[in-house]
């Protein structure tokens, strides 16, 4: 009987542990509101069921009271950086590639640099990384900067106030600090993969339906 009785006792303190310690875990990799800011790094967990985002690495160029707006930084795509050269000077003949930066207003197009001085009208976002919006802007970096320090991007992501913090909560994505080397990858397509093995990130969990919200 004292056996059976010593079994007993194991038997429930394995059963109050295990979800003790499971949930410690959960917490501590749990990415929460104060993890977001300007120049961090979104990165997609396993689970997330939305294409527009499944298995991406943003960069976030803005984040405030009004809301994020964050640009995909490993999605080239086929289309090479001559196919503006309506819209652009300077891209005749050049075959760097596009990046789609996200699901909202693909006809705009928007770029990360990669400077030791701040370019005119650009918006700082870390570091020597800086976004540019400006079409005259734009065309001066593209005269001056080399493809693995400028990256063009059509249309972006963007969250209204609240919506990626709950998406946080949701479990839907991993925060990383800033880093221009994730940015400004050689070999994008591969990266989320590789962030996942290199950060060991906590993307193993339950698989669920999880799908970020664009605002409507």
């Amino acid at each position: 009987m004292a056996g059976r009785r010593h079994f007993q006792l194991v038997a429930l303190w394995i059963a109050l542990l295990v979800p003790a310690v499971r949930g410690q875990l959960l917490v501590q990799g749990h990415a929460t509101a104060q993890d977001l800011a300007t120049g961090k790094i979104l990165v997609a967990r396993r689970h997330m069921a939305d294409p527009n985002f499944a298995q991406t690495v943003i960069l976030l160029v803005q984040h405030d009271e009004k809301g994020t707006v964050g640009l995909i930084v490993n999605r080239p795509t086929k289309i090479p950086l001559s196919r503006l050269a309506k819209e652009f000077e300077g891209v005749k003949g050049r075959s760097e590639p596009l990046y789609l930066g996200g699901p909202m207003e693909r006809s705009g197009v928007m770029a990360l640099v990669r400077s030791h001085t701040k370019p005119e009208d650009a918006k700082a976002v870390f570091a020597d990384v800086y976004m540019i919006s400006v079409k005259e802007t734009l065309e001066k970096a593209i005269a001056a900067a080399t493809s693995s320090r400028l990256h063009l991007y059509l249309g972006y992501a963007g969250w209204d106030a609240g919506q990626l913090e709950w998406e946080l909560g949701m479990d839907a994505w991993d925060v990383l600090p800033p880093n221009s080397g994730m940015v400004f990858d050689p070999h994008p397509e591969t990266l989320w993969n590789r962030l996942v093995e290199r950060e060991n990130l906590q993307n193993a969990a339950t698989p669920s339906r999880c799908s970020a919200r664009q605002p409507g």
